[in-house]
Formats: structure tokens, sequence, C-alpha cells
């Protein structure tokens, strides 16, 4: 009889973290804008494959019904959201002047009403407006996936050096590693999710 009750329990625990699951991460898209792409006023390096990515993230997070918001800094020429990551009807878009999506924004308080605990996290650049999210993101206390392949960056100079865009990415993936996000692919996370769904 108790182990007939205590397998009973463990099978309501089980449908209920699937279901919390999907209530409770959501999609974090950063800045995926025209001024980011090829003829744009702020190219950065491949931007096309990170944002096609993201839109397979999109897709998917859609396809789950799983909760989406799309961030997007107020800069012209060039500040609509690029065509791969375009916000649905219903889909909570947030403007910002801001570098961090969470500072005069509505984003923290949208994502507390909609019971968010864990964060996927993409876009542009990954070590200016991505990595500030992450961060603040994690401070409020939010579990954070980094997605490596669906964000791109630029050639930084410092004094006299000059920084590869494939070298500010990767330093700041590993600065924010383990601390304040676990990095992942994009079809890493897809698979994880899709199983925790099973």
């Amino acid at each position: 009889m108790i182990r007939r009750f205590l397998f009973l329990l463990l099978l309501v625990l089980m449908g209920s973290s699937q279901s919390l699951m999907g209530q409770k991460t959501a999609l974090l898209i950063i800045d995926v804008q025209e001024f980011y792409f090829p003829g744009g006023r702020m190219q950065l390096e491949n931007p096309e494959v990170a944002g096609m990515n993201a839109g397979l993230l999109l897709d998917y997070f859609r396809k789950s019904e799983m909760p989406v918001y799309h961030v997007r800094h107020n800069f012209e020429p060039g500040g609509n959201i690029h065509p791969y990551v375009k916000p649905m009807g219903g889909e909570a878009v947030i403007s910002k002047d801001q570098v961090n999506a969470f500072v005069d924004t509505e984003l923290l308080e949208m994502m507390q009403r909609d019971s968010i605990e864990q964060v996927v996290i993409c876009g542009m650049q990954t070590h200016m407006c991505v990595e500030a999210a992450t961060r603040a993101a994690h401070d409020y206390g939010f579990s954070c996936l980094l997605v490596s392949d669906a964000c791109a960056t630029r050639v930084l100079q410092y004094e006299e050096h000059i920084i590869s865009a494939k070298n500010v990415h990767y330093s700041t993936l590993k600065s924010l590693q383990g601390t304040y996000a676990r990095i992942i692919t994009t079809d890493a996370i897809i698979k994880e999710l899709s199983q925790s769904d099973h």
C-alpha cells in the first residue's frame, strides 16, 4: 500500500516537473536587429549564423508554447528586429536605452509575473548587451543558459591592440561560464528541452 502511494506520488511529481519546465523556462532574445547585419551601421562578424540559430530557438519555444521575450535597443537607423526572429502578436517586446535589458524596462516584472525560473539567452553583441543581461538575470536569481552559437560580436580595439571578434566572443563566454551561466549550443539546448517534455 505504501509502495503504491509512493509510486503514484512520484508520477504526480514527475508530471508537475515537466509542466513546470514549460511554464518556467523562457527565451530571451537580445538585440537581434538590422543594424548588426550586412549593410547596417554596426555590422558584426557572421551575424547571419547567430541570427538563424536564434530563429531556431524561437521556433522551438513557439511550438512548445514557452514564453519568449524580445529585447530591442532604441537605435536608428536599422532598429527593427531582424526577420530571423521577428516577433509575433502576443509576444513581449521590450525596448531599452541602456546596455542592461533590465534597467528602466519592465523585463524583470514580466519575468516574475510569468514565474520564470530559468532563462535561455541569445543575441547581440556577446560582450555587451548579451553579457549584461546574463549577469543581471543571474543576480536576480534566474538560472541562465547562454547559447554560444546564437550570439555574435565584432572586432574591438584597445589602444594599439586589435582583438578579433572570435576572441571577444569566446573570452566573454568563458568569463560567464559556470558562475553566471551554463554555456550551451543551439542543438544541445533544444535536445535537452525536448527530452524534458517527455
